[in-house]
């Protein structure tokens, strides 16, 4: 694996813990100005409206698991290829979600940072 891969699984690592932490400082850092992040419900959020939800606590995450099948580095670009689930409170409504990801990053003078995340149903 090269250290490119290893930053971004790390930094991959960092966003799902902050996301389960609400840790609002870190999710800051790690999502890009330019945020395009899709839910499952299809709702899709830029980075400052997915910020104030997990502020707000319309989203409260309290388990993710995201077992990553490969990590392609481009450039200053790369794609994280896996899965994701997750229990979580969207709007106080418990969910359980079970889905196919795909995340985004991009390189930048202080790191990696999340540019667009897409989640996609399970095949059938």
């Amino acid at each position: 694996m090269t250290d490119d891969e290893v930053q971004v699984l790390a930094a991959d690592d960092r966003r799902y813990a902050a996301m389960v932490d609400a840790d609002l400082a870190a999710l800051e850092e790690l999502c890009a100005e330019e945020l395009s992040y899709t839910h499952s419900s299809g709702v899709r959020d830029t980075r400052a409206e997915y910020l104030g939800k997990v502020r707000s606590g319309y989203y409260d995450y309290h388990r993710i698991d995201h077992p990553v099948e490969r990590v392609e580095v481009v450039g200053d670009t790369a794609v994280v290829v896996g899965r994701m689930t997750a229990d979580l409170h969207v709007d106080g409504t418990r969910k359980t979600i079970d889905n196919l990801a795909l995340a985004v990053w991009t390189r930048s003078p202080g790191g990696w940072r999340l540019l667009a995340y897409a989640p996609s149903p399970l095949p059938a």
